[in-house]
């Protein structure tokens, strides 16, 4: 009989890269629980709620439902460049923060085939993004943008207001060197029946030079296998955003409000599309009064399985086409 493959572990006993198959043995470490989930409560909008498993799971359901409710039938979702931060490790959890702390974040992702609507079972979805101080795993060394040696600007020209200065995530230069092997707020996992994933992560903070953002990938055509995704494809490289309200809500709690890195806005920012759902921006659900409570994000994303979109693209990637913009807050 095949054994199960397991989750790798969640911990942060394991924040430094360790080979695949040592990583999978581990897989019975104990994983840090993300406490205070209170974006479950929030969606449930029940404030008695308790932030346990039930109400995670009951906010996962809630938005999985929404997703479902809006239908699967959408445009091509916006292909963005990849960034110089990525790093292909291909870590399989649910639970993507190890050691590091920030507003509890729930991402309830789906991705369906934009010529059929049908959801795409059994690909991979894959994230990865900086901390609440705005620095990458892997990368430590860059800062968020005042140390280290940051990529260049991307090209062209930055729009106007925005902030001058290196980019060090998302935005151009290539791939960069990893300068540690830390793995913190790097995920991977296989989609449902229906198309989801679900991470548990921490609110993203702010760098130099970019909106607050997620990285995102999706692979289709492969399989998972012991020593990680074999074969197949990336069809799809995007990156999620957040609606303002929600970002500037979090700029005066800890640990955001030690952040002093001048924090660009999404219309300042010179890669998120300006589309909406279909440019990455996340539906959010959250306590307007109380933020630190968490923030349920979700979004469909509409690919080309038999596409290949590794994010070797100028900044914003193709023209996009206007949409409307989801609306945040509970």
């Amino acid at each position: 009989m095949t054994k199960p493959l397991r989750e790798e572990p969640d911990n942060a006993a394991v924040s430094r890269l360790l080979p695949r198959r040592r990583m999978l043995a581990l897989g019975g470490a104990g994983a840090v629980a993300l406490t205070g989930l209170g974006a479950a409560h929030a969606l449930a909008r029940d404030a008695s709620a308790s932030a346990g498993a039930d109400a995670v799971a009951d906010a996962v359901a809630r938005a999985k439902a929404a997703a479902l409710a809006a239908g699967a039938c959408m445009e091509l979702t916006t292909e963005q460049m990849e960034g110089p931060y990525y790093l292909d490790y291909e870590l399989f959890r649910a639970n993507v923060v190890e050691d590091r702390t920030g507003i509890p974040l729930l991402l309830v992702l789906r991705v369906v085939d934009a010529a059929t609507c049908a959801p795409l079972r059994d690909s991979a979805i894959e994230i990865w993004h900086c901390d609440a101080s705005g620095v990458y795993s892997g990368y430590t060394e860059n800062g968020n943008g005042g140390g280290g040696t940051p990529p260049t600007e991307p090209p062209g020209t930055p729009p106007t207001g925005a902030p001058t200065g290196p980019p060090p995530g998302g935005g151009g230069g290539g791939h960069a060197t990893p300068t540690d092997d830390l793995t913190w707020l790097r995920g991977i996992q296989m989609t449902d029946r229906h198309g989801f994933v679900t991470f548990r992560t921490v609110f993203p903070g702010w760098y130099a030079g970019r909106a607050v953002h997620v990285h995102t990938k999706v692979h289709t055509g492969g399989t998972r296998t012991a020593d990680g995704y074999t074969g197949g494809r990336t069809c799809h490289t995007g990156q999620f955003y957040f609606a303002e309200e929600t970002v500037e809500a979090t700029e005066t709690i800890a640990p955001y409000a030690a952040n002093t890195a001048t924090r660009v806005t999404l219309d300042q920012d010179g890669i998120y599309p300006g589309t909406g759902t279909r440019g990455g921006l996340l539906e959010l659900v959250h306590d307007r009064r109380r933020i630190e409570r968490g923030v349920v994000g979700h979004i469909t994303m509409a690919v080309d399985p038999e596409a290949v979109n590794d994010g070797d693209l100028p900044p914003g990637g193709p023209a996009p086409t206007a949409s409307p913009s989801p609306s945040s807050g509970a």
